[in-house]
């Protein structure tokens, strides 16, 4: 019988997280800034792609 790969499972609860706390930053970012909350989630989706890079 084959072994569970913990360290993936944790990986991806980690990733998970991070992407729930990141949503919740943007709400709370337009929350406090109504005049420009296109401008918020463009800035924080283009950070997302350059860390990718």
């Amino acid at each position: 019988m084959a072994k569970k790969n913990y360290n993936y499972e944790k990986r991806a609860r980690e990733i998970e997280k991070q992407k729930k706390k990141e949503e919740k930053l943007k709400k709370k970012q337009a929350k406090n800034n109504p005049e420009n909350p296109e401008n918020v989630e463009n800035n924080e989706e283009i950070e997302s792609i350059e860390d990718k890079e």
